[in-house]
């Protein structure tokens, strides 16, 4: 099994989380973790380039991150999603929902 690796910098007023490996059923509670801490603190942003695998529970746990997001007021994107992410994004039928930009200059 691959493991997940999440690296968490102060990038531009906001937490940067940078995810490289697969978020699946073995590995999405750190992601949660992670995530759901970096949402209540600040505007936070998730770089998933290096992203190899995302399932529905990884997908989750983005929904909620979004929804908490909106409750704290904080912002959140996704930074240069990965090609295996972006295919699992729209596979929800709210791909276009989720905000999703090229670079953390966009955000």
């Amino acid at each position: 099994m691959t493991q997940l690796d999440i690296t968490v910098h102060n990038e531009h007023h906001r937490l940067l989380l940078v995810a490289s490996g697969p978020i699946n059923s073995y590995t999405f509670t750190d992601f949660q973790e992670k995530v759901y801490k970096a949402i209540a603190q600040a505007d936070t942003a998730i770089d998933m380039e290096r992203v190899t695998a995302l399932s529905s529970a990884g997908i989750g746990v983005i929904m909620t991150a979004m929804e908490d997001a909106e409750t704290t007021g904080h912002g959140f994107a996704i930074v240069n999603p990965s090609e295996i992410v972006k295919i699992a994004l729209d596979s929800t039928g709210f791909g276009d929902r989720f905000p999703v930009v090229k670079t953390l200059k966009q955000v």
